[in-house]
């Protein structure tokens, strides 16, 4: 018999991820040379556990919509998304423009193969969410 899980324990667990996310997203942008100073949490979403989308001013005063979760951690200014729902179809087809110049490089091997695909996948699985209206409608 399976133990069921209740709400609150679900809240922690949701919690837990975003805040590792954040953590993620942080890290990703220091290994860039960006060094965030902070989060706009309202202007931030979130679909746990498959994507986190944070719209983050670094401590020069840039900003950044950075995307992490179970999809490569990357990042693009501000100015290529008016909102969270747009910085993923921006992702998406940035993603799908990185997987053609992979493919396109000439001599591909198996680890950039599989990388290409991936980006693929995930902006196929990206557009995906920023077509569903419901995720969008009301604040998470």
């Amino acid at each position: 018999m399976s133990e069921q899980i209740t709400p609150e324990q679900q809240a922690q667990v949701n919690s837990e991820w975003v805040r590792s996310q954040f953590q993620k997203a942080n890290q990703y942008l220091a290994e860039k040379g960006i060094l965030p100073d902070n989060v706009a949490v309202s202007e931030s979403r979130y679909l746990t556990p498959l994507m986190a989308v944070w719209k983050i001013t670094a401590q020069d005063r840039k900003q950044y919509w950075v995307i992490s979760g179970d999809l490569p951690t990357d990042h693009l200014p501000l100015s290529a998304a008016k909102d969270a729902r747009e910085a993923v179809r921006a992702f998406s087809l940035n993603w799908q423009m990185k997987a053609e110049q992979v493919m396109n490089s000439g001599s591909i091997d198996k680890t950039k193969a599989d990388f290409a695909n991936l980006l693929v996948n995930r902006a196929h699985g990206l557009y995906d969410l920023f077509e569903k209206e419901e995720l969008w409608n009301s604040s998470n």
